[in-house]
């Protein structure tokens, strides 16, 4: 790179880290300045500019602060004491945000459960969320009722609409409320930065959900942090098609376009087939995403709006390096800002400068700056590897390692951690490089390069052995997105018998272009041979979380026994490449008929 080009780098990189420090610079946990000041602080400033639009209707800053204001007389009516919990079950509404953020102005904590929950794992949340009022519609009041039962204590049930049996009608209850502000002195007086104004869930892609504590800290580091950026003006609309129950379109999104006098365009889920049409019709400059989002929109037939949208950035996390050309290439957007960030943990990274590929960069000359590094990590122990003198090694650059970030009492390093004290201890890594010292495990594996640029490897658990090699599934994942015909791709590692390390299987969705015997000899070609799957199967669809994120738990379950699925399967012969396998191929390859 020439010496103009790292200069302009550098400035571009540094104009975003100052823009974003210098939003987040007065946080503090001992404050009494919460989220819910934030956002009354914009509200007095853009009070007649619109805030959110959904399904056709608009709501201003000021409308917005009066729904607000009722949900916070609503719950002192109701006698729902300062750190009692509420829980929101709802898809995306309108009044979504307006919930939490008029609870959060009379010190009552919400925890935003996901609406796509059902039985057991809908109870568990609303169980650990410790809640005893739970807001919900008509959409999710039948699955609150199917679990009640499975409920330890009794959850007051408040419909959005007509109540039955022992419910309660929120939109009657909500009539009586005052639409002017509580009195902030005897509403939130004492209350501080490092009290907890949300609880939002982990995505669950290996087990029950945790309950991430949200701070108001914290939530103004998400929604300050993007406000400053993304660079958002008043004049951006940002299009936000993720649940809100999630830090990235609850608190992100919402955070760079209402803190800074902007509007959001609000839909109730994504659509590929409307994307770029609401894009171009509501005038939008930037949107959110995350995960597959961006890939849905690749793998969709041309649509004529998709590069006549005025997008000048797309905000976000997951993008892989494949859909990020299709982005700028094909769809034109103006910019992309890639970030890193854990919902409940401490460490926090922006590609400010738009290398392809990387989630973040921490320059040498700042490395002090930051608390985060990236150690050498033991696939096979699922732990970083410590030297001689019981401290853990640095990986060098280009070395995977998991990323950790160091825990301390300022905004930017504390780490609050889950509901549940033995979930918040298990991700703390004690003693990493002096006596003491303490670290939050992100879970992530990262590689770093030569010019600080890290880039994400795999989740660990995700990442498996094989031949004596570490295979990490994104990276696989990437490689057979170059197949023709191959719309989505799903790794994993599956036992084989009594050897050693878990065999790669990958589950594809294809058009009907897909060819299985090309498959073969892409992968010989494209791929070492421990990085080659030896199991393929063809599903219509890829299950992923409300976010996006694909769930592995039932497919490494299931493994290769065609007995388990009626999904086409395949097993890589040797000798003949790609064949179907039966059980007959299933029962020769655990009795070790075939060289693997």
């Amino acid at each position: 790179m020439s010496l103009p080009a790292r200069l302009k780098r550098e400035l571009r990189f540094l104009k975003g880290l100052t823009r974003t420090l210098k939003r987040v610079k007065s946080i503090a946990p001992d404050s009494g300045n919460l989220i819910c000041d934030d956002l009354e602080a914009a509200v007095d400033k853009w009070s007649g500019s619109p805030a959110i639009t959904f399904e056709g209707k608009t709501v201003n800053y000021g409308e917005l602060d009066a729904i607000a204001n009722r949900y916070a007389h609503w719950a002192k009516d109701q006698g729902i004491t300062r750190g009692a919990t509420v829980a929101l079950f709802m898809p995306n509404r309108l009044e979504y945000l307006a919930i939490w953020y008029g609870l959060s102005k009379v010190g009552v904590a919400t925890a935003l459960i996901n609406n796509q929950l059902t039985g057991p794992a809908l109870a568990h949340c609303l169980n650990i969320s410790q809640a005893l009022h739970c807001i919900v519609d008509a959409e999710t009041s039948p699955c609150f009722e199917q679990a009640k039962g499975a409920l330890d204590r009794h959850v007051q049930q408040w419909v959005m609409g007509p109540a039955h049996g022992d419910q309660r009608d929120l939109v009657n209850a909500l009539k009586s409320c005052s639409h002017l502000r509580p009195d902030r002195l005897t509403a939130r007086n004492g209350i501080t930065a490092k009290d907890t104004a949300l609880y939002i869930f982990t995505s669950g892609t290996t087990g029950l959900p945790k309950a991430a504590r949200i701070t108001h800290m914290r939530a103004q580091l998400y929604m300050r942090g993007f406000a400053g950026s993304t660079d958002a003006r008043a004049t951006d609309r940002i299009y936000v098609t993720l649940p809100l129950y999630h830090a990235t379109g609850g608190l992100c999104a919402m955070g760079a376009a209402l803190l800074n006098g902007g509007s959001v365009l609000l839909r109730k889920k994504f659509s590929a087939s409307q994307f770029w049409d609401d894009c171009v019709n509501e005038r939008c400059t930037m949107f959110v995403y995350i995960g597959e989002l961006c890939r849905y929109l690749a793998n969709h037939p041309e649509s004529p709006n998709e590069r006549a949208h005025k997008i000048r950035l797309i905000f976000g996390n997951g993008l892989r390096p494949d859909v990020w050309d299709t982005m700028l290439d094909r769809f034109k957007v103006g910019g992309v800002l890639e970030f890193y960030g854990a919902t409940e943990g401490n460490v926090s990274l922006f590609n400010f400068d738009g290398r392809r590929g990387a989630i973040g960069r921490i320059p040498k000359y700042l490395r002090s700056k930051f608390n985060i590094r990236i150690v050498k990590f033991d696939v096979e122990t699922e732990m970083p590897v410590r030297g001689s003198d019981g401290c853990c090694i640095e990986a060098a650059p280009g070395e995977i390692g998991e990323c950790i970030g160091h825990i301390a009492s300022d905004a930017r390093s504390n780490f609050t951690g889950y509901a549940d004290k033995a979930a918040t201890e298990k991700k703390i890594l004690h003693d990493a490089f002096q006596k003491g010292d303490a670290w939050f495990r992100t879970g992530d594996l990262m590689r770093g390069d030569s010019d600080g640029y890290l880039y994400f490897i795999d989740r660990i658990g995700d990442t498996f052995r094989w031949k004596g090699e570490n295979v990490a599934t994104s990276e696989v994942s990437e490689r057979l997105s170059g197949v023709e015909g191959v719309k989505e791709v799903n790794v994993y590692g599956v036992p084989v018998g009594d050897l050693d390390g878990k065999a790669g299987m990958a589950a594809l969705v294809v058009g009907p272009e897909f060819d299985i015997n090309a498959l073969a000899d892409y992968v010989d070609r494209e791929m070492p041979a421990y990085a080659r799957p030896i199991f393929v199967r063809l599903q219509p669809e890829i299950e992923t979380t409300g976010t996006f994120k694909y769930r592995k738990m039932d497919l490494v379950k299931e493994g290769f026994d065609p007995a388990n699925t009626k999904d086409p399967l395949y097993f890589r012969d040797q000798a003949k490449g790609y064949v179907k396998l039966t059980k007959t191929v299933h029962a020769k390859i655990l009795a070790g008929g075939y060289r693997l």
